[in-house]
């Protein structure tokens, strides 16, 4: 599969993961967050849907509260599966948005990101992983995972780029936008 330039209108945002009580574990978490709060920030400027999936709530607590905050009219999708495509109605939830290109942040990267993203490659979607906001406790599981996933057709981005691929063109008022959250 060859996948096209990143576009705003056939994106989607997936942030996996990213709970209260797993963040403390997760290695370089506050650059994790920090990419991901940037592209949260661009995917709302440009109007693009985020979906956000927590893994077991109970014992992992809920999705980390400044991104909470910042996203407000984001869809939630609960899971006791490390893919989020094995939970009945997940997979219909993302088709229903019409897009094929999934941006993924999250964690952890060799475990939940990893097989969400090759079940949603398995199934035909474009999936590019933003490098700096997937992570995981052991940097090696990462690295490991990213590669598994470059072998798979993902396209191994980070979050300025997509930011850049969104916004295409300076000069615009959509970029004077953007432009704060990239400096």
């Amino acid at each position: 599969m060859v996948l096209s330039n990143i576009d705003v209108k056939n994106s989607i945002l997936l942030i996996v993961d990213l709970q209260e009580l797993l963040a403390p574990a997760i290695k370089d978490f506050p650059n994790i967050l920090k990419s991901t709060l940037q592209l949260s920030q661009a995917a709302i400027i440009h109007d693009i849907p985020v979906l956000i999936t927590e893994q077991y709530v109970k014992g992992l607590g809920e999705t980390n509260q400044q991104i909470k905050n910042m996203l407000p009219d984001a869809a939630y999708f609960h899971k006791t599966y490390f893919s989020a495509c094995e939970e009945p109605g997940f997979v219909d939830k993302l088709k229903n948005y019409g897009k094929k290109q999934v941006v993924v942040v999250g964690t952890e990267a060799h475990v939940c990101v990893l097989q969400t993203c090759l079940d949603l490659i398995q199934r035909g979607f474009e999936v590019i992983i933003i490098q700096d906001a997937i992570g995981s406790r052991n940097p090696e599981h990462k690295k490991l995972a990213i590669d598994q996933l470059r072998q798979a057709g993902a396209v191994i981005s980070c979050a300025e780029i997509v930011i850049f691929q969104w916004t295409k063109q300076a000069a615009t008022p959509t970029f004077k936008k953007i432009l704060p959250i990239i400096k």
